[in-house]
């Protein structure tokens, strides 16, 4: 197989080059260099074809590298087997790299989120209506248009490539090398051990978790382009329901310290200003707006081989990476400062403190 990957330094991006070439597939990749630029370094990369440039073809040297390889390959009658695009978030750029990529291509395989739905109310299979933008050429992302853009992303792909377009809609991707650190709270704060604050909605059962980890996202990719497959794939785990005790718990059997977990009421956790989501990552407070939040249907996905790791694998490696990433961190880290998730120990300690003194 011959592949490109529009991204290839950042969080996903590695794990699908390490996969793809331990296939034995010809990979190249386009990319600015700046998220990790010695990521793909060193003679395991010997093979790797590294192009350097800008999705934004009107800013520095733009896709100059990819028009003259697309040249190339035209002259010699050659095409990729897939070019799969991780780093689409503004349509006109998506449109720029998609039209000039459609001939020299069989697919394009493009990673967009399941935040294209914006209304948690109900539970969405890959045939629930997307978000839309009042104003389609707005390019700054912010939390209100990062799901319109990438349904906009999504349906200007589909406008060049029809036919042979693959979207994947993952969920929230989890383990080595995440830095959104939302999952990474829990695994980290449940090694520390002790007592584990954690948020009970008044029916536990009813709270859905949804996560993937990336090695088994890279490989479902990989997979459709194997297999040959186009088309929408809800791409988020488990295979079954997923509560947030039952995450915790799964969490819990990969760590050797003692753990108990003190199950807090959601209620008095947002009368103390916790944030969810934010705040206790991951937690979203039971209502009948988030009545289909973590409830995605991946039928179409597991039936097209998606397949799932143990949650208490991703986990431990989670834990690893971020005891070994450690130096790697800001001086002034800590869970719950700035745009970091979770609570810190202090703030932890101060609300189970006030919720066993309560009345």
């Amino acid at each position: 197989m011959r592949i490109l990957i529009l991204g290839g330094t950042g969080f996903l991006g590695p794990h699908l080059v390490d996969l793809a070439l331990a296939k034995g597939w010809q990979i190249t990749t386009f990319n600015r260099g700046k998220s990790d630029p010695a990521r793909l370094s060193g003679a395991k990369y010997a093979a790797l074809r590294q192009l350097r440039g800008d999705r934004d073809p009107n800013k520095g040297d733009g896709l100059k590298s990819l028009e003259a390889l697309v040249a190339e390959m035209k002259s010699r009658g050659e095409k990729f087997d897939a070019v799969i695009d991780n780093s689409s978030y503004v349509p006109r750029i998506t449109k720029a790299s998609a039209e000039l990529l459609a001939p020299v291509t069989q697919m394009y395989q493009i990673v967009s989120t399941i935040s294209v739905w914006m209304d948690n109310s109900v539970a969405p299979d890959e045939s629930t209506p997307v978000a839309t933008i009042p104003d389609p050429t707005v390019e700054s992302v912010t939390g209100e248009t990062y799901g319109p853009l990438k349904a906009l992303c999504e349906q200007a792909a589909e406008a060049v490539c029809a036919g042979k377009t693959c979207v994947v809609r993952p969920g929230l991707i989890v383990g080595p090398g995440d830095d959104s650190r939302r999952f990474t709270y829990w695994p980290v704060r449940i090694a520390r051990g002790g007592r584990v604050l954690a948020p009970r909605a008044p029916k536990p059962d009813a709270v859905r978790v949804q996560v993937i980890d990336v090695r088994d996202l890279a490989l479902f990719q990989l997979r459709l382009i194997e297999d040959g497959h186009n088309g929408t794939f809800i791409a988020t785990g488990p295979a079954g329901p997923l509560t947030m005790e039952e995450m915790l718990a799964g969490i819990k059997g990969a760590v050797s310290t003692a753990v108990e977990f003190a199950w807090v009421d959601e209620a008095w956790l947002l009368e103390q200003g916790v944030q969810p989501w934010m705040g206790l990552p991951l937690w979203i407070p039971q209502s009948p707006e988030t009545a289909g939040a973590g409830r995605a249907s991946n039928a179409k996905a597991l039936a097209h081989g998606l397949a799932f790791r143990p949650l208490a694998e991703t986990a431990r490696d989670t834990i690893l990476d971020f005891e070994e990433t450690a130096g790697e961190r800001p001086a002034d880290f800590a869970w719950g400062a700035g745009r970091t998730p979770g609570i810190s120990a202090e703030r932890e300690a101060e609300l189970l403190k006030l919720w066993d003194a309560r009345a």
